[in-house]
């Protein structure tokens, strides 16, 4: 698989993890058109490859910022179809992240805001530093939210707190963020890479078909009422029963050992 992009550095700090930089440290990783297609480019690989790695971290470049949103310079003197052009690429890659079948962990070193706070959101779950920010600005600069902010940040944190939060366009910090249920850990920033990477590690290490599985339940029974929740989750279920992985753990328990699941 190519991994060269332009704005982004891909690592692979050990087998079946991926490590994603938002690499433009200069503007404070903000978003612009080529940042866009090199999301895309790269996610949208695992909707035809689910099984390249077991899961996948994002952060950015340097200590301060995550991703400061949208590039304001090259947006400035935009036309209103250029711009809509180019939102359509910001859509399709944040549309990719939260397609992917892959879990994604967010690891939110620094400021995230605007975009980059729909891009820590379009992740399964979000790890952040103790210094960082978030805010969805969008309002205040005569848009709003429109790559999934206004469906993910209600989803994670409730309506109402949602509406104050874009309507006000309000900053606001990782421990509000944690206490509202929208990060899942607030670390210290030497600790926040190495501990997301660890979590990784201990979702690697599981069966991978079930833990996509697992995902695939999840998200799409939420979206839906209980009883048809229950039967995708059966659904998921029942991919698990005939794979190599499933006997592979029984065996490992009954063994006393662990298990080596290889994605079968």
């Amino acid at each position: 698989m190519d991994q060269s992009f332009e704005t982004l550095l891909v690592e692979e700090p050990q087998p079946d993890i991926l490590l994603v930089t938002l690499n433009r440290p200069a503007v404070a990783n903000a978003l612009n058109t080529q940042m866009g297609r090199d999301i895309h480019a790269l996610f949208s690989r695992f909707l035809i490859d689910p099984t390249a790695y077991r899961c996948i971290v994002v952060t950015g470049a340097g200590e301060k910022a995550f991703c400061a949103g949208g590039d304001l310079k090259e947006r400035n003197g935009m036309t209103e179809d250029a711009w809509r052009r180019q939102h359509v690429i910001f859509e399709q890659a944040y549309y990719a992240v939260m397609d992917c079948p892959i879990p994604v962990i967010a690891a939110v070193n620094g400021a995230a805001y605007g975009g980059g706070c729909e891009l820590a959101l379009a992740a399964d779950f979000i790890y952040a530093s103790s210094t960082a920010r978030f805010a969805l600005t969008e309002t205040s600069l005569g848009i709003i939210p429109g790559a999934g902010g206004t469906q993910n940040l209600p989803r994670a944190v409730g309506t109402r707190r949602a509406k104050e939060l874009i309507l006000s366009a309000t900053p606001f910090s990782a421990e509000e963020a944690m206490r509202w249920g929208m990060v899942n850990r607030v670390l210290p920033p030497a600790e926040l890479l190495p501990q997301t990477l660890e979590m990784a590690r201990r979702i690697a290490s599981n069966a991978p078909i079930a833990v996509r599985q697992a995902k695939r339940a999840i998200g799409a029974g939420f979206e839906t009422d209980l009883k048809t929740g229950l039967a995708l989750e059966v659904e998921a279920y029942n991919r698990t029963v005939p794979t190599e992985d499933r006997r592979e753990g029984v065996l490992a328990f009954n063994e006393k050992r662990k298990p080596r699941f290889e994605g079968r």
